[in-house]
């Protein structure tokens, strides 16, 4: 049986309006972590995320650059409960 892990984490910076949703979900999908990311009213962006933990360590790693276009400052993570709507796949979401 495969250990999973599961994490929200909350990026800060310029993460809003330079594609940093979409391409989280790229490369979630290339790593097979399911979960979904979205925009936060005060410009930050959040996403929950569960999949093995090296895969997880990879996306936070690119987190913390981004696409070309984001600034990142900083991601926060924490451990998260699982979220029974999460099965597979990974999704935008809308704002909150």
């Amino acid at each position: 049986m495969k250990t999973l892990r599961t994490e929200h984490l909350l990026i800060t910076g310029v993460v809003q309006g330079v594609g940093y949703r979409w391409s989280m979900v790229q490369v979630a999908e290339r790593l097979e972590i399911a979960g979904w990311v979205r925009n936060r009213r005060d410009g930050s962006v959040e996403a929950f995320v569960r999949g093995r933990p090296e895969a997880i360590e990879a996306l936070v790693t690119w987190a913390r650059r981004g696409p070309p276009a984001a600034r990142v400052t900083e991601v926060l993570r924490n451990p998260a409960e699982d979220d029974d709507s999460v099965t597979w796949g990974f999704s935008e979401r809308p704002t909150v």
